[in-house]
């Protein structure tokens, strides 16, 4: 897809004043297409406030109906998602207000609903926009999750599942929701997936990124993530996605073609799991499993998917530093020899090799102190001499080392609290 994709985007929306209402639809189905094989910096081109007044101009002037308009930014929404880009466009434009101030009126009004008109534009602002009132919250959510609970199999239904659920999935974490919804219609969401797999993959990964925010802020769903076995479903998902990737077209696909749905649905796991990992939860023998599939991706990822790769050092240094994962587990699933071996190619960027040296940082922090691992102590000296051995055979001493002319640098440009003293980096059995 080259840049002409965007131009010829711009000549069909250019073309929709001009055309009757069904003509429009079939010019917005050409753009939904053209959007679809675009990569993220040619969304970023189409997503633009000038693009947002100029539909609202339209719909004021009736040269664009209300519904093409839906039809036409939903899909925008979509695929703003779906690419993970982050802008603030929309919020800025004029329809963005027009918008908010339907959806309430529409929710206030005292006779019949316009259902249909209140969902599109709820998915239209929830899809759009990455900051919401909380009035618009309460309002979106119920909406949305209704939506959402439609069981039935049929194409279609799973269209408008998948995209209320996506839509779901952009509610910042900041924001509370009743928790009436989480513990009942959420749930009920999830476990009819997992007893007859009617959702899409990015509808599933959509309804458990929306759960896994709300635990930002109320540690209490953790009941409900475990209840729905998270670990073990993201890992499943992980194990399923991981072989439908072809991943040498992945390396090709890194400068030359956008990313595959599944690619990108891959990548969305990897970063729900880092929501789940940053809240300090409580471990289980489902974790064994769901370190292992991250394992497996790293190695299938490492030569030829850099942002996947660099999504699981993220994880492991995650988990080691919120105890998601004990060390002797960590060093048993092979994280450890993976990251000692990576660590040394010459080609990393200055990010990845600072996570890198924050993931070992983190496990010798954990091997020293006693609380963080419960573990006799005669267990805990074999698993840290474990380590050593392993670091002393792939020459880790050295590695580090090599790296105390930048850590400098790495505090200054990464974490203010990152240490500058080499031996923090560097295992001693006998140090306690």
């Amino acid at each position: 897809m080259t840049t002409s994709g965007t131009e010829w985007f711009n000549v069909l929306f250019c073309e929709l004043e001009h055309c009757d209402e069904d003509g429009q639809k079939q010019k917005i189905e050409e753009m939904n297409e053209l959007m679809e094989e675009m990569d993220k910096e040619e969304i970023e081109y189409v997503y633009t406030t000038e693009l947002f007044n100029k539909i609202l101009k339209m719909i004021e002037e009736e040269k664009l109906s209300m519904e093409n308009a839906l039809f036409l930014l939903k899909h925008v929404g979509y695929f703003k998602m779906v690419n993970f880009l982050w802008t603030e466009e929309y919020k800025f434009s004029s329809l963005s207000k027009t918008y908010e101030k339907m959806i309430i009126d529409e929710n206030e009004k005292k006779g019949e609903k316009n259902e249909k008109l209140l969902v599109d534009i709820c998915e239209c602002n929830a899809l759009l926009n990455n900051e919401l009132s909380s009035e618009l919250v309460s309002i979106i959510v119920p909406c949305l999750l209704n939506v959402a609970l439609k069981k039935a199999e049929d194409e279609e239904t799973q269209k408008e599942v998948e995209m209320a659920l996506l839509a779901l999935s952009n509610i910042p974490v900041f924001y509370e929701v009743k928790r009436e919804l989480l513990t009942n219609k959420i749930k009920e969401i999830i476990k009819y997936h997992q007893e007859h797999r009617t959702l899409t993959k990015l509808a599933y990964q959509s309804a458990w990124e929306f759960l896994i925010y709300r635990l930002d802020t109320d540690k209490s769903y953790e009941a409900i993530v475990n209840e729905l076995h998270f670990a073990r479903e993201a890992a499943r998902e992980l194990d399923e996605l991981m072989n439908t990737v072809n991943w040498r077209r992945a390396k090709k696909a890194e400068k030359e073609e956008k990313e595959t749905k599944e690619e990108l649905v891959l990548l969305r796991w990897l970063s729900s799991i880092f929501g789940f990992f940053q809240t300090n939860i409580s471990t289980n023998e489902e974790f064994d499993g769901l370190i292992s599939s991250l394992i497996q991706i790293f190695r299938s990822a490492k030569d030829n998917h850099r942002e996947a790769s660099n999504w699981c050092i993220y994880l492991f240094k995650e988990a080691t530093e919120n105890r998601a994962m004990k060390v002797d587990a960590l060093l048993e699933s092979g994280a450890v020899d993976n990251v000692l071996v990576e660590i040394q190619q010459p080609t990393l960027n200055e990010r990845v090799t600072f996570d890198y040296l924050e993931f070992f940082f983190y496990i010798l922090i954990r091997s020293k102190i006693k609380e963080f691992d419960e573990m006799e102590e005669a267990k805990r000296k074999i698993a840290k001499k474990k380590i050593l051995e392993k670091m002393e055979e792939e020459g880790y001493e050295d590695i580090i080392a090599s790296f105390h002319e930048t850590l400098e640098f790495f505090q200054r440009n990464y974490d203010r609290l990152f240490s500058l003293n080499v031996e923090d980096y560097l295992v001693n059995v006998f140090d306690d």
